[in-house]
C-alpha cells in the first residue's frame, strides 16, 4: 500500500511534467470547438446543478435566464445545455426543496458553469443544531438509521443460496478542469489536445482522459459451503500508466477503488478505513437527521442525512434515500463524500453515489457504484480527476450454469481471451457506452503525444525511474538495473559499484537470465551473480511475474553481512549506505542453487531449493573452533522447503520483488532446512524449522495494528551461521522485520520467539487538537521484541567441535528475559515522511557498545 501510493504520484507527476510543463504556463485545457458562434450571436452554456452539501447532480432542475426568456431543464444527470444570447447576464437555478440561486455568464472560452444549490431543509437544519446540542435520545433519525441496520437481512440478496451477476467496470483517470485559450503555449505546441477534451458527467468541468481501464466480469455466490469467484471475461487498458507494469497497477486500482459495501461495518477505500453510517458504532460515529422527502424515479423516498461528530476523522458526510412506507427499509439511493476536513491525502474531493433496484421478492439489488476523486499530488500542478463506475446487470439467485467454478483455485479466474477482446465485443459488451471523444480515444491520444520527441523521452525517462530499469530496445530484450544499487557504501568493501541487467520475454518468453558484477574499493575484490531460469508456462513481461511455476538456477560470489538481511530491498541499496555503527561481522559467500518454484492461483506456494554454499573467513569472522583449529572456509549442501500460504495476497510486482499492496491477508510461512553430515561436503548437520505469521488488523476509523510473529527452533549441533539471530537493523531507516538497535549477531540462539506489533493511530488522537489538526498528522507506536534459547548441543563452550563465536560480534545470552524495543513516531509529515524515536528497554549494561535510543526515518506516501 505505501509503495503503491509512491506508484501513482509518479505516474501523475509523468503525465503533469513531461506534457504539460513541457513549456510555461498556468492552467491549461481545452475546447473542441468555440462556444462562440458569432453568425448567430448566442453563447452556448453547459454545465450542472449540484447539491451544494454532498456534491451530488440535481436530476430536471430548472435553468433559466435571469430577467429574460429562455432556458432548459437539466437532465437525470443534472447536467444542461442551451443557447443563449450576447447580451444575457445570468442564469438562474432553481429545484424543488432547495433555494434558488443565480450566477452571472462570464464570455469564455468554454462556457462551463457548476451550479451549486443549498438544500433548504438542510439549511433550516444547521441553524437549529447551532442552538440545540445533538442528542441520539428521543432522536427519530437515530431509530431510522438503526431500523435500516436491523432489517437489512431481509434485502441481502446472499441470504439465497445463489447469487451470481455481471459487473462492468471503467476506471478513468483525467486531468480535470482542463481549460484553455488558443494563446497557451501548452495548446500551440500540442493542438490536437482540443480533440480530446470530456465532460465530466459529475462535475460538469472538461476533463482530458489520459487513463481508461475497462473491465467485464461475472460473480458467482454459493452460499453452502461458501465460496466467491470472480470471472473476468474480458480486461484492457490504454493510457499513460502502461509504462508499468499493467497488471500489477490494474491490483493497485482495484485495492485503492475498491466496491463499496454500504452494509458492511467499514468501507475500505484508499487503503484505509473509513466508517459506514450503517456500521455498529454508526449511531456514536455520525450525527443523523431527517431532512426531507424527495422524489427518486417516480417514488418519494424520506431523505436521511448523516455528519461525522469530528469532520477530521474517517467516515463521510451526505444522505441516504429510503421509499416512504417500506416495512423493510430498503434504500434506494446512497451519495456521500468526504469532509473537506479529513485526515485524507492528497483528496481535494470524493464523491460516492450508490443506486438499488428491488427485486420481485425484494432483494436489493446495486445497479450502479459511481465514485469519483478530485487528486493533487503535488501542489501547484494541474489537480487530477479518478472516476471508478460500476454498472451491474443479469443479477440471478440460480446456478451457475457452470458449477465447476465453485471448485476452481483463486478467487479471482480469468477467461482464456480476457486480454484480446476486439472493438466488436467490447462494444456489445459494456453496459455503460463510452465516450468516443474522450474516454474512447486515449488510446489515439497516446499515439499522438508519443510522436512528439520531448513527450516520448520524457515519458522514457519517468518509466526508468518508476521501474528502476533501463530499457535497450524497443522492445526491449535486456534491461539494465536496478538503479537503485549502482552505488552504495558500507564498511568492508567502502565504494561498491555494481552493474546488472534481466532479460525479458521479448527476448524468449520461457527461459530468462539475469546477472551482476559489483566491486569494492576497500577490498578489491570483484564480485557476481548469475540466474537462469526455465519457466513452464509464458510470461508476459519478466519472470517474476504472478504465478511463477519455473526451475531456476543461481550462482554467486558476494559479501555476506551475517544477522542482517533485508526482506523488502537489497541489501546494497544505496539508502542504506548511512549508518549507525561501523560493521565489519561479513563473511565472502559463494553460492550455487537450483529451486524449484510452484505458485497456486489460491496464493499457496511451494519453494525447494538444493544449495552449495562455501562460506570464506575474514578477520573479524574466523572459522575457529574450540580446539585453535582453523578453518579458511566452511561448506555446506542443504534441502530447504518453504511452504507459504496468503489467502486474498495483493502485491504490486517489480522486476526483482513484490511490495505488498495492502496486509489485510493473512500470511502463513514454514521453512524447513536439512543438512547431513558429511553429504555434499557438509562438515555439520542442520535441521531447522522457521515459521512466521503476519496479519492487520482494522479498528475502524481509529487505525490498525500491524502483527507479525516469528519462532524458530534448531534441532541439530549446527554452526553459528546455522542459527537463529534476530535480524539487526544498522541504518537510520526504518525496515520492517528488523530491530533498530541490536547490535549484529549480539544475540545467537538455537530457538527462539520474534515479534512486532505496530499501531497506526491514523490520527485518531491528534485529530482532537485544535490548530494540530490542520497538519493531518498521525500517530504511529511500535513494540517489538524476540526471547531466545542456546541450548547446549550448540553451545561451542560445550561443545569443542563446534566453531567459535566471533569476537567481534559479542553474543550475549538471553538469559535475563526478551529483549525488547518500542517507539512512538509521527507519521505523515508533509505527506511523505514518518520519524520515530526508539527506545531499547533492556540488556543495557552490557560490556560492549550500543545504542540505547535514537531518531529513525522512513520516506512513504499513503492516502
Amino acid at each position: 500500500m505505501i509503495f503503491s501510493a509512491k506508484i501513482l504520484k509518479m505516474i501523475f507527476r509523468c503525465v503533469i511534467t513531461v506534457v504539460f510543463f513541457a513549456t510555461a504556463g498556468n492552467r491549461y485545457v481545452v475546447s473542441a470547438q468555440s462556444v462562440w458562434e458569432k453568425t448567430t450571436g448566442y453563447y452556448l452554456v453547459r454545465g450542472m446543478v449540484t447539491d451544494s452539501i454532498t456534491g451530488e447532480p440535481l436530476p430536471y432542475a430548472s435553468v433559466t435566464l435571469a430577467g429574460a426568456s429562455g432556458g432548459a431543464v437539466a437532465d437525470a444527470k443534472g447536467v444542461f445545455e442551451f443557447k443563449v444570447p450576447a447580451k444575457a447576464k445570468a442564469l438562474h437555478a432553481a429545484m424543488v426543496g432547495y433555494t434558488s440561486k443565480a450566477i452571472p455568464i462570464k464570455q469564455t472560452s468554454h462556457n462551463i458553469y457548476v451550479i451549486r444549490l443549498l438544500p433548504a431543509s438542510t439549511e433550516l437544519d444547521e441553524l437549529v443544531v447551532r442552538r440545540k446540542k445533538y442528542s441520539k435520545k428521543n432522536n427519530p433519525a437515530v431509530d431510522f438509521v438503526r431500523n435500516i441496520k436491523e432489517r437489512a437481512p431481509e434485502t441481502d440478496p446472499e441470504r439465497h443460496p445463489y447469487y451470481n451477476y455481471r459487473r462492468y467496470e471503467r476506471i478513468t483517470l483525467a486531468i480535470n478542469n482542463f481549460e484553455h485559450s488558443d494563446s497557451d503555449a501548452i495548446i500551440r505546441k500540442f493542438p490536437f489536445l482540443t480533440e480530446h477534451v470530456d465532460t465530466s458527467e459529475v462535475s460538469g468541468r472538461p476533463v482530458l482522459p489520459i487513463s481508461v481501464r475497462e473491465t467485464l466480469s461475472r460473480y458467482d455466490y454459493r452460499k453452502s459451503p461458501h465460496s466467491e469467484k470472480t470471472t473476468v471475461l474480458g480486461q484492457r487498458h490504454e493510457g499513460i500508466d502502461e509504462m508499468v507494469d499493467r497488471q500489477s497497477m490494474q491490483t493497485f486500482m482495484e485495492d485503492v477503488l475498491r466496491e463499496v459495501d454500504l452494509y458492511g461495518n467499514d468501507i475500505n477505500l484508499l487503503q484505509n478505513r473509513f466508517v459506514s453510517p450503517l456500521s455498529r458504532i454508526g449511531v456514536d460515529f455520525y450525527k443523523f437527521y431527517l431532512t426531507d422527502t424527495v422524489e427518486i424515479d417516480g417514488e418519494r423516498c424520506v431523505v436521511l442525512s448523516f455528519y461525522p461528530h469530528n469532520k477530521a476523522a474517517f467516515g463521510f458526510s451526505g444522505h441516504v434515500y429510503v421509499p416512504e412506507g417500506d416495512s423493510t427499509m430498503f434504500i434506494k439511493r446512497v451519495d456521500m463524500r468526504v469532509p473537506r476536513e479529513i485526515n485524507l491525502n492528497f483528496v481535494d474531493n470524493l464523491l460516492i453515489s450508490q443506486s438499488f433496484a428491488k427485486a420481485s421478492d425484494g432483494t436489493r439489488l446495486k445497479t450502479r457504484d459511481d465514485l469519483v476523486m478530485e487528486v493533487s499530488v503535488v501542489p501547484g500542478m494541474p489537480q487530477m480527476y479518478v472516476r471508478r463506475l460500476d454498472v451491474y446487470d443479469s443479477h440471478s439467485f440460480s446456478a451457475p450454469v457452470d458449477s465447476t467454478v465453485f471448485s476452481t483455485l483463486g478467487r479471482t479466474l480469468r477467461a482464456d481471451s480476457a486480454d484480446v477482446r476486439d472493438d466488436n465485443w467490447w462494444n456489445e459488451a459494456r453496459l455503460k457506452p463510452i465516450d468516443e471523444r474522450g474516454e474512447g480515444r486515449v488510446g489515439l491520444l497516446l499515439e499522438r503525444l508519443r510522436r512528439v520527441p520531448l513527450f516520448y523521452w520524457g515519458e522514457k525517462a519517468v518509466r526508468t525511474m518508476v521501474v528502476g530499469y533501463v530499457p535497450t530496445g524497443n522492445p526491449s530484450r535486456i534491461d539494465i538495473g536496478p538503479l537503485n544499487t549502482f552505488a552504495s557504501y558500507n564498511s568492508v568493501e567502502g565504494l561498491r559499484l555494481r552493474l546488472g541487467g534481466v532479460t525479458t520475454a521479448a527476448l524468449n518468453k520461457r527461459v530468462f537470465a539475469r546477472g551482476m558484477a559489483a566491486y569494492g574499493f576497500r577490498d578489491h575484490r570483484w564480485k557476481y551473480a548469475a540466474e537462469l531460469e526455465y519457466s513452464f508456462h509464458d510470461k508476459t513481461f519478466h519472470s517474476r511475474e504472478f504465478p511463477v511455476h519455473a526451475l531456476r538456477f543461481n550462482s554467486s560470489y558476494d559479501i555476506d553481512f551475517i544477522g542482517q538481511h533485508y526482506y523488502f530491498t537489497n541489501g546494497d541499496n544505496m539508502f542504506l549506505s548511512l549508518k549507525r555503527m561501523s560493521d565489519h561481522t561479513a563473511t565472502y559467500r559463494l553460492q550455487n542453487r537450483l529451486s524449484y518454484i510452484l505458485e497456486l492461483n489460491n496464493n499457496f506456494s511451494v519453494n525447494a531449493a538444493l544449495t552449495h554454499e562455501r562460506q570464506y573467513t575474514t578477520a573479524m569472522v574466523p572459522f575457529v573452533d574450540a580446539m585453535s583449529h582453523s578453518f579458511g572456509h566452511y561448506d555446506e549442501t542443504s534441502l530447504k522447503v518453504e511452504l507459504r500460504y496468503a489467502p486474498g495476497e495483493k502485491f504490486y510486482q517489480t522486476t526483482s520483488m513484490r511490495i505488498p499492496v495492502n496486509l489485510d491477508a493473512p500470511v502463513f510461512s514454514l521453512r524447513h532446512t536439512l543438512a547431513l553430515k558429511g553429504v555434499g561436503g557438509s562438515k555439520f548437520a542442520i535441521n531447522k524449522t522457521e515459521f512466521n505469521f503476519q496479519k492487520r488488523f482494522w479498528m475502524s476509523a481509529f487505525g490498525y495494528l500491524d502483527t507479525m510473529l516469528g519462532a524458530g527452533y534448531v534441532w541439530s549441533s549446527s554452526p553459528f551461521i546455522s542459527l537463529l539471530m534476530p535480524n539487526a537493523n544498522l541504518s537510520y531507516t526504518i525496515q520492517p522485520e528488523s530491530f533498530a538497535l541490536i547490535n549484529p549477531m549480539e544475540f545467537i540462539n538455537d530457538s527462539q520467539v520474534n515479534w512486532e506489533l505496530s499501531y497506526w493511530a491514523n490520527g485518531a488522537i491528534l485529530n482532537w487538537v485544535p490548530l494540530v489538526k490542520r497538519l493531518k498528522l498521525r500517530e504511529v507506536f511500535s513494540f517489538r521484541g524476540v526471547w531466545g534459547h542456546l541450548s547446549r548441543r550448540n553451545d561451542p563452550q560445550l561443545r569443542p567441535e563446534l566453531l567459535r563465536f566471533p569476537v567481534s560480534a559479542a553474543a550475549t545470552p538471553m538469559d535475563r528475559g526478551p529483549y525488547m524495543e518500542v517507539s512512538a513516531g509521527i507519521d505523515n509529515i508533509l505527506k511523505c515522511l514518518r520519524l520515530d524515536y526508539v527506545w531499547r528497554l533492556n540488556y543495557l549494561d552490557v560490556p560492549y557498545e550500543i545504542d540505547r535510543h535514537g531518531l529513525r526515518v522512513s520516506f512513504h506516501m499513503t492516502f
